[in-house]
């Protein structure tokens, strides 16, 4: 049988480097995920300064704190994933992060010891996974991709296994 290439095939989200982008179904998820984050902060203490400081508007405009704190929280959730690339290549699995501050994290195929795709109900719902890649190192090094598209993290995970038993079949 014929190696596969480690590169998928490109979403219409690419870049032309083979970055592809988490899918908007993500977002969404995240987006809904960060409403009562937002609603606790910082909508719940601009809501109890306003109701406790006895400031116009009272109750509705203390609620319209927790409505305007929840919805911050779903546009940063939002914009996380959106600002979240991976690529797959022949050295390994790369991951960017770029909402205010840059990550960029590579994964060499040597460094990897195993992988799991997880799948919560949520997730499963919306047809995506999280592809968790144990790395070397301490029992906490792991690469965690959440919001993969569940076709994607499979291959993702599969490409990733066979390329480490070529690996270890070279040795």
């Amino acid at each position: 049988m014929p190696d596969t290439p480690m590169t998928s095939s490109p979403s219409p989200d690419a870049t032309p480097d083979g970055w592809q982008l988490l899918p908007v179904r993500a977002a969404r998820l995240a987006a809904l995920g960060g409403l009562p984050a937002g609603a606790l902060f910082p909508g719940l203490p601009f809501a109890a300064a306003w109701w406790l400081l006895d400031l116009p508007g009272g109750v509705p405009a203390a609620a319209a704190w927790l409505l305007v704190g929840a919805l911050i929280g779903a546009r940063i959730s939002w914009r996380r994933v959106r600002r979240t690339w991976w690529r797959l290549d022949d050295s390994g699995l790369g991951l960017r992060r770029d909402l205010w501050w840059q990550r960029d994290t590579r994964v060499p195929t040597s460094r990897v010891q195993h992988l799991d795709v997880r799948r919560g109900p949520l997730q499963r719902r919306a047809r995506l996974a999280t592809l968790v890649v144990h790395t070397a190192g301490s029992r906490f090094s792991a690469v965690v991709l959440d919001g993969l598209d569940e076709d994607d993290a499979e291959r993702l995970r599969d490409t990733l296994a066979r390329q480490l038993d070529q690996d270890a079949d070279a040795l």
